[in-house]
């Protein structure tokens, strides 16, 4: 079985998708831990405030076919892939971690976004906080404990 952490997004109808992006991960993966949910300012561009947080669970599905489910359960809540980067989403749903699997596809993993944004990091260190990042030997508590970045403002929210 591996272990695997999915961040989960949405600045568009964001309570709406948020919910539905959760629930079709509680669906497929049952046993599972998520953390409290946060809301941030957008990174990269002017929009909506987005709802942010991280699932922890494990699976015997592979890697690639996690990233498809994945990928589905966004498009069956809106969201159009080729957007640009940086833009509004109705559900984002990215692999953070598979195990201690280092790759770029079928998805850069582990996810750079872990130590470059509050809003990942976080989340991850709540449900995740004694997992060793695989590229730097540093558990995520630690990561997050050294983390600076004042622009990157979080509040947790209720849903």
């Amino acid at each position: 079985m591996a272990e695997i952490y999915i961040s989960i997004g949405s600045n568009v109808d964001r309570e709406r998708h948020f919910k539905n992006g959760l629930t079709a991960l509680i669906e497929y993966f049952p046993d599972y831990q998520h953390s409290n949910v946060y809301e941030s300012e957008p990174v990269g561009f002017n929009g909506r405030n987005f709802f942010n947080s991280v699932f922890a669970a494990s699976t015997d599905m592979s890697v690639e076919a996690v990233c498809k489910l994945l990928k589905r359960i966004e498009r069956d809540n809106g969201r159009t892939h080729g957007d640009k980067k940086f833009s509004p989403r109705t559900l984002d749903l990215d692999l953070l971690l598979y195990d201690d699997l280092v790759c770029e596809q079928p998805a850069q993993l582990p996810r750079d976004e872990i130590t470059k944004n509050a809003f990942v990091l976080l989340p991850l260190s709540e449900v995740g906080g004694h997992v060793t990042l695989p590229t730097t030997g540093e558990t995520i508590s630690a990561i997050w404990q050294n983390y600076s970045n004042p622009c990157q403002k979080l509040w947790k929210v209720e849903l």
